[in-house]
C-alpha cells in the first residue's frame, strides 16, 4: 500500500535526500505561495456573502493549500539517493547454521524456513541485480556454494565475529550490503562497537531477517547466576539466580543447587507473571578445592526447552587462615563471647587476635602468633595490612593517632580488608568518630550527639537481611525468619544516622514503641568492606538460650567470613568469565601490589595453566598501559574441562611479590541452549546502527528493492521524481472535491 501511494519503498525515503529540481530558487516558490494566499484571502473576504468568518476561513485555507500543492509539484520535487549499480556489486547473504536454528516451529526448522525463503525468493531476485556471495555462520563466517544441505549444528553464534570476517573481505570486493538470516541468538552478549564502527566506515548496511518467536509459549530459562568466585571452607554462600519464564505464572518450582549431579540445596519458589525475576538460594561451599555447581530450576512438564534450566558456576575454596584483629577499649562480655564463637567452635578459616584495654595504661593481649602486637596497635601500614579483617569495639577515636586513623581507612580502601565497628560507651558517636577519616568509610552517618543506650531492645531482619548469608541461621527462609523473631533482646544499642548511598541495612533494633534504627549495616568501600553492628549486647543470644544453641557462634562466624573472604592478597588473578561456554578465549588480569598495597610497576608476571589432560602452558602477562600495577594477557583453552591457573609475580625477576590461584572451565555444547528465542531487539539495533532494515520472513519480499539503496560498493546517485506520486494527485482531488462539497452544503456553489 505504501508503494502504491508514494511510488517508492519506505527505505528510499528514510535514506534519500529530498531536493527540488526546478531552476527557480525556493524563495520564489515561497513568495508565490504568499502572494496566492493574500489574493485568495482578499477574494474570499470580498465575496464570502452569508458565510461566517470561520467558514470563509476554511474555504480560504482549502484554496490556498491547493495552490501551494500545485506550485510545489511544479518545482519538481525529487529524492536524491545513492543506489548500487546493477551487476557491479556484491551482496553477502549470511545464513545462521547454529544449533538454535534447528528448533522446529510449525513443522519446519528455522534453518529450513530460511533456506526456503532464500531459494524460492530472495536469491533469484537478488541475482537479477547483484552478484551474490553466500556464507554460513556460527562461531565464524565461511563461504558456501549453496544453501541446500546446511545442518544446524554449530555450538555457538557469534554475530559480531562473523560480520567482522565479512567486513575484512570488503577490501577485495565491492561489497554493497549484507543480508543476514538468523534468530539473533548471539552468545557473546551482542555486536561489539569496533565491528559496528568498521561497518559504518565502509557504509555497508546490514539487513537482518529474523526467525523464530520472540519467546517460547511455555519455557523457564536461567538468564544468569551470580556466585562468589572464591570462598573459605564450609562457608554458606548465596547464588542469585535471574529467571525468565513464559506460560508458568504462579507455578511453584524447585530452585536447586547440585554438585556432581547430587542436590546439595533446594527451595521452592513461586514464578511471577511473564517477566524476569531474581531469586536467591543458599548452599555450602564445601571443602578445599575447585567446586563445580549446577544451579537452576528443575524442569517442569510441558517445557519447550529444558536445556536452559541450569547454569554451571565455579567456586574456588581455599583452605587458609584469615587473620582478624579485634581491639576493645574496655573489658566487655561481647569481647569474651565473640572470641568463644570462633575459638570454642574451632572455625578453621579464622585466626583471631585480640587486645583489650583493661586500665588507662594497661592492655591485655590474646594473640594467635608469638610476638604479635608486641608494640600495641600497629603503627605502620605493613603491620596492619598483614591482617585481613579488623574489629573496633568500644574505643574512643582519639585513642588512635591521626596516622593510625588514616591507616584504618586505607585498610579497607587500599588494602581491601574488612572493618567492623561495634557500639559501646566509647564507640561511634559516643567516641568522637564523627569528624575522623573513619567516619567517611562507615555505611551510616554518625550522629553529632551521644546515642549509646543501655536499654533492652528487639532486633528484626530487613528484606535484605532475609536474603543475606550473614544473617541466615537456617537455609529455609521461613524457618530463619521464625528463629530471628524468637531471638532474645540485645542488652544495649546505639541510635545511628541514615544509611549512605550504597549501604545495605540487614537488621534493625528498636525498643517497644520506638522507631527502628539500623543495627547491622554493611557496604563496600574502595577495595574492601565496612560494617557497623550498633550493639555490644549480642552475647545474650548465647547466654539466654539453651547451651546447645549455636545461634551466636553461627552469626559471628558468618559475619567474620563476610569481612575477610574477599580480602585480596598482594597478587590477585581474575577473569571476567570463569565458565567458557563454547568459547576458547580467556582474558587474564592480574593486580600486583607491595606490602603497603601500593601498585607495583615493572614486575615480572607469569601464569602457569594446568590443562584438563595434565599438561601445562605458560602465559607471560604484560603491563596495562592505562592502569598501574595491572597486568593482562590472553589464553586459548583448546579442550573442554577444568583448568587451574597459578600466577606468580616477581620484582626484578627474582624477589617473589606473591602468587594466586584461579580456576576456570570450558564447556562445549551449552551456549546454544540459552537465548534460543529470536532476539529481535539485537537484530533491529544492528540494522539501525548500520543503516539497514529488519524484516520478518513474511515481510522480506521488499528486501531486494531496498538493498539497492546503499552508499557502499559501486554506486550511482539518482534523482527520483516525486511530483507524480499518486498521493499528490489524490490530495489535489481531495482538497478540490472537499471544498466543492462544503460550498454546496453551505449554499455558495
Amino acid at each position: 500500500m505504501f508503494e502504491l501511494l508514494f511510488k517508492y519503498p519506505p527505505a528510499f525515503f528514510s535514506r534519500g535526500k529530498f531536493v527540488l529540481l526546478s531552476r527557480w530558487p525556493v524563495w520564489v516558490l515561497v513568495l508565490l505561495i504568499v502572494i496566492a494566499a493574500a489574493g485568495l484571502f482578499w477574494n474570499v473576504r470580498q465575496r464570502h456573502g452569508l458565510l461566517s468568518n470561520m467558514r470563509a476561513g476554511i474555504i480560504w485555507f482549502a484554496e490556498t493549500a491547493l495552490i501551494a500543492l500545485l506550485l510545489f509539484m511544479m518545482w519538481h520535487p525529487a529524492l536524491s539517493l545513492a543506489r548500487l549499480r546493477p551487476q557491479q556489486n556484491v551482496v553477502a547473504v549470511v545464513v545462521d547454521d547454529s544449533r538454535s536454528m534447528g528448533i522446529s516451529e510449525d513443522g519446519k526448522t528455522r534453518l529450513a524456513a530460511a533456506e526456503t525463503l532464500l531459494n524460492d525468493q530472495l536469491i533469484p531476485d537478488l541475482k537479477k541485480r547483484f552478484q551474490v556471495r553466500l556464507y554460513s555462520f556460527g562461531r565464524d563466517a565461511s563461504r558456501i556454494d549453496q544453501t541446500q544441505g546446511l545442518v544446524a549444528g554449530d555450538n555457538a553464534t557469534r554475530i559480531g565475529d562473523s560480520l567482522k570476517h565479512i567486513a575484512d573481505e570488503a577490501g577485495t570486493m565491492p561489497l554493497g550490503a549484507i543480508v543476514m538470516l538468523t534468530d539473533g541468538g548471539d552468545n557473546t552478549g551482542g555486536v561489539d562497537r569496533d565491528t559496528i564502527s568498521q561497518l559504518r566506515q565502509l557504509h555497508v548496511p546490514v539487513h537482518t531477517i529474523g526467525f523464530g518467536p520472540d519467546h517460547f509459549a511455555k519455557d523457564i530459562e536461567i538468564v544468569d547466576v551470580a556466585t562468589p568466585a572464591r570462598a573459605l571452607p564450609q562457608s554458606r554462600l548465596t547464588a542469585r539466580v535471574a529467571i525468565r519464564q513464559h506460560g508458568y505464572s504462579g507455578a511453584k518450582v524447585k530452585l536447586v543447587v547440585r554438585e556432581n549431579d547430587h542436590p546439595i540445596s533446594e527451595q521452592v519458589i513461586e514464578l511471577k507473571s511473564d517477566a524476569d525475576q531474581s531469586e536467591t538460594v543458599l548452599f555450602n561451599a564445601g571443602v578445599k578445592g575447585a567446586h563445580t555447581f549446577q544451579i537452576g530450576v528443575e524442569p517442569v512438564q510441558g517445557e519447550e526447552n529444558v536445556q536452559n534450566n541450569f547454569m554451571v558456576r565455579l567456586v574456588n575454596v581455599a583452605e587458609k587462615k584469615m587473620r582478624v584483629l579485634y581491639i576493645e577499649g574496655e573489658p566487655r562480655w561481647e569481647y569474651k563471647w565473640i572470641r568463644r564463637a570462633i575459638l570454642d567452635y574451632d572455625d578453621p578459616a579464622i585466626e583471631l587476635s585480640g587486645m583489650v584495654r583493661t586500665t588507662q595504661n594497661k592492655t591485655y593481649y590474646e594473640v594467635a602468633r608469638p610476638g604479635e602486637l608486641a608494640n600495641g596497635f600497629p603503627t605502620k601500614p605493613e603491620e596492619l595490612f598483614g591482617y585481613d579483617g579488623l574489629i573496633i569495639g568500644s574505643v574512643e577515636a582519639n585513642y588512635f593517632t591521626p596516622q593510625q586513623q588514616q591507616m584504618i581507612r586505607d585498610f579497607a580502601d587500599r588494602r581491601g580488608g574488612g572493618v567492623l565497628f561495634l557500639a559501646g560507651r566509647f564507640a561511634l558517636a559516643d567516641g568522637g568518630y564523627e569528624n575522623t577519616p573513619m567516619a567517611e568509610m562507615m555505611p551510616l552517618h554518625i550522629p553529632s550527639q551521644k546515642t549509646f543506650s543501655r536499654d533492652f531492645a528487639d532486633v528484626a531482619l530487613t528484606e535484605a537481611g532475609e536474603e543475606s548469608p550473614i544473617t541466615r541461621l537456617e537455609d529455609a527462609r521461613d524457618k530463619n525468619d521464625a528463629r530471628w523473631k524468637k531471638m532474645p533482646q540485645v542488652a544495649n544499642y546505639a541510635v545511628m544516622g541514615t544509611p549512605k548511598p550504597g549501604a545495605v541495612v540487614l537488621m534493625t533494633v528498636a525498643e517497644q514503641g520506638h522507631h527502628p534504627s539500623p543495627l547491622l549495616t554493611i557496604q563496600n568501600y574502595g577495595r574492601g568492606r565496612v560494617g557497623i553492628f550498633a550493639t555490644s549486647g549480642s552475647w545474650r543470644w548465647k547466654m539466654l538460650q539453651d547451651h546447645t544453641d549455636k545461634t551466636h557462634p553461627i552469626f559471628w562466624q558468618q559475619l567474620m567470613r563476610w569481612m575477610v573472604t574477599e580480602t585480596p592478597g598482594e597478587v590477585v588473578a581474575s577473569t571476567p568469565r570463569q565458565v567458557l561456554s563454547d568459547d576458547t578465549h580467556l582474558p587474564l588480569r592480574v593486580n600486583v601490589r607491595d606490602k603497603n598495597y601500593d601498585p607495583v610497576a615493572g614486575a615480572t608476571v607469569q601464569t602457569t595453566i594446568v590443562r584438563p589432560d595434565g599438561g601445562s602452558d605458560t602465559v607471560d602477562l604484560k603491563p596495562d598501559p592505562l592502569e598501574s600495577g595491572v597486568y593482562t594477557g590472553n589464553y586459548t583453552a583448546e579442550k573442554p574441562g577444568t583448568y587451574v591457573a597459578e600466577t606468580v609475580a616477581r620484582q626484578d625477576g627474582k624477589t617473589e611479590l606473591g602468587r594466586d590461584t584461579l580456576t576456570f572451565r570450558r564447556e562445549d555444547g551449552v551456549a546454544e541452549n540459552f537465548g534460543a528465542a529470536q532476539n529481535r531487539d539485537l537484530l533491529e539495533k544492528l540494522s539501525s546502527d548500520t543503516g539497514g532494515s529488519y524484516y520478518t520472513a513474511a515481510g522480506a519480499k521488499r528486501l531486494p528493492d531496498e538493498v539497492s539503496v546503499s552508499e557502499a560498493g559501486i554506486t550511482a546517485h539518482d534523482n527520483l521524481d516525486l511530483w507524480d506520486m499518486p498521493i499528490l494527485f489524490l490530495l489535489v482531488i481531495g482538497i478540490r472535491g472537499g471544498e466543492w462539497l462544503l460550498r454546496r452544503k453551505w449554499g455558495v456553489v
